[in-house]
């Protein structure tokens, strides 16, 4: 039975995908792994560099990019994780499945110490490292707190900018607790998502209702309501481009609000105040309106300037 199965979904990332499957490939350790390389309909040669140079990597190609949690599913799914206990035939599931971005470069010993970091936690369901960006920033997102109405109200108006250092302003991305220490939270990013087997089969797989944005918020809320706990782990360091693949999608905004409205649908909207739901919903609407006129008025642009 292999410990690890390692999904990468790859978008137009083609030199990023090929530094974080070196990284991957040179880990240490004593555990066993295997890679499946998603392409998400890349038009740079991502599927063809993954074939020639990392052959021992499953490759799946989608003519089409069907989504980063449709994508992550596919590669999940050919790992043999699933929603629910396999029949008593089938070949035995890694023990963990790690989502991982093609724009990140992982440790030589990280793989080794997260799980053994998920073999210290039995309760936990999931885990991530710290994130860091290239200019030696903490990648924010690498652990956050999940977007309730109070604590999206807060990030949407800048109190969470403002004030950082507040526990009541800054639960979006935690920016009040030490990025050094090992903490419990709702959630980890999908950039590096680590989840336990067993967590996978209670909670499902990802939603494909969302596209791009959310679907990590909203797998991690689906663990947590199975009884599972998620941590942050920052003995480990990831080192992470962050939105290589969104840089390529001039519609990665409009999709970042639509996942907020699936989000508060889907887990906050049935126990909203009706003034504090009619509130959320129009700036939401207000924000994809403005982000599709902005995309409409980029697109006229660029049929001018091609006349």
């Amino acid at each position: 039975m292999l410990d690890l199965g390692i999904v990468i979904v790859s978008y137009n990332t083609c030199a990023l995908l090929r530094a974080c499957l070196r990284s991957v490939f040179a880990s240490q350790g004593g555990f066993s792994f295997a890679v499946c390389v998603v392409d998400n309909g890349s038009s740079d040669g991502s599927p063809a560099m993954v074939a020639a140079e990392f052959p021992e990597a499953m490759l799946i190609v989608n003519e089409k990019n069907l989504g980063y949690p449709a994508a992550n599913n596919q590669g999940l799914r050919a790992f043999g994780f699933s929603g629910s206990p396999p029949p008593p035939s089938a070949p035995a599931t890694p023990r963990f499945a790690l989502l991982l971005n093609s724009d990140t470069e992982v440790p030589a010993d990280g793989l080794a110490h997260m799980l053994s970091f998920m073999g210290k936690h039995d309760e936990a369901g999931a885990a991530g490292p710290k994130l860091v960006r290239p200019d030696g920033s903490l990648d924010l997102a690498c652990r956050r707190s999940f977007p309730t109405p109070e604590i999206s109200f807060y990030r949407m108006v800048g109190l969470s900018r403002v004030f950082p250092g507040s526990r009541r302003f800054g639960r979006y991305n935690l920016t009040y607790q030490d990025p050094d220490e090992v903490t419990e939270v709702d959630s980890v990013v999908g950039a590096f998502m680590l989840v336990r087997r067993e967590a996978i089969r209670e909670a499902g797989l990802m939603d494909e209702t969302f596209f791009l944005y959310g679907e990590d918020l909203d797998w991690a809320y689906r663990i947590k309501q199975a009884g599972w706990k998620i941590f942050y782990n920052p003995a480990v360091t990831v080192h992470h481009v962050k939105r290589a693949s969104a840089r390529q999608n001039p519609r990665a905004q409009l999709e970042f609000y639509r996942a907020m409205r699936i989000f508060y649908h889907k887990h906050f909207a049935a126990e909203t105040r009706w003034y504090v739901h009619g509130l959320i919903i129009g700036t939401l609407s207000a924000r994809l309106g403005l982000e599709q006129l902005r995309i409409a008025l980029a697109g006229t642009e660029s049929r001018q300037d091609s006349t």
